[in-house]
């Protein structure tokens, strides 16, 4: 994984990261997308028999180290009621139409 916070750092990290890839994997293919500085990691636990579908609610998995979550906390701390709400909707909704 390679941060690029200019288009000046992108053809040299891009190289990099291609031959890495290569190196590690046998393929120099890589992923590419946006970098989000402070994230909220933000997991919804699901549970459905491919009829009913219910949330178990939020918790939040921000606590990583090396990209390994360290600590879960359920609750998930100052999320709005108001987008607690709109993702635990969306993930049943979404956990429905997969089904």
């Amino acid at each position: 994984m390679r941060v690029v916070r200019s288009a000046a750092e992108l053809e040299d990290n891009l190289a990099r990261a291609q031959s890495e890839a290569l190196t590690a994997f046998g393929n120099s293919a890589v992923f590419v997308e946006r970098y989000v500085d402070s994230p909220r990691h933000v997991e919804v636990q699901i549970l459905s028999d491919g009829e009913s579908t219910v949330h178990l609610y939020e918790r939040d998995c921000s606590v990583q180290r090396r990209f390994q979550k360290v600590v879960e906390i359920a609750p998930s701390v100052g999320l709005p009621e108001e987008l607690r709400d709109a993702l635990l909707a969306d993930a049943v909704r979404l956990t429905r139409a997969a089904a």
